[in-house]
């Protein structure tokens, strides 16, 4: 592949976090280095990946504006996704996959 080429996101697996103003942990679900974060919520939802079943999020993580998605290079060891809204409640999608484009 030439420097600077990208790839096409490829889902392996999606899992759906029930999220509200308290954090909440899933184990992802497929495999590869990265995920795919829609935030389905009609509020902000912060994320925080990791390899630890206790992951915990804060409002001082990642932001995803409600209704937008982030695509992030995860790595290999990451195997559980944290996540809490801003306001309310919501679901949060997280799809672990390959690629670098969406």
């Amino acid at each position: 592949m030439a420097s600077g080429a990208t790839q096409p996101f490829r889902p392996a697996g999606t899992v759906a976090a029930s999220a509200s103003t308290s954090a909440v942990n899933v184990a992802l679900a497929g495999g590869g280095q990265a995920v795919l974060v829609y935030n389905a919520s009609a509020a902000t939802a912060f994320f925080r990946l990791g390899g630890a079943s206790g992951l915990s999020a804060s409002g001082s993580d990642t932001p995803v504006p409600a209704g937008a998605r982030m695509l992030v290079d995860a790595g290999p060891f990451v195997t559980n996704a944290a996540v809490l809204l801003s306001s309310g409640t919501g679901t949060v999608y997280f799809t672990l996959g390959d690629g670098d484009t969406y």
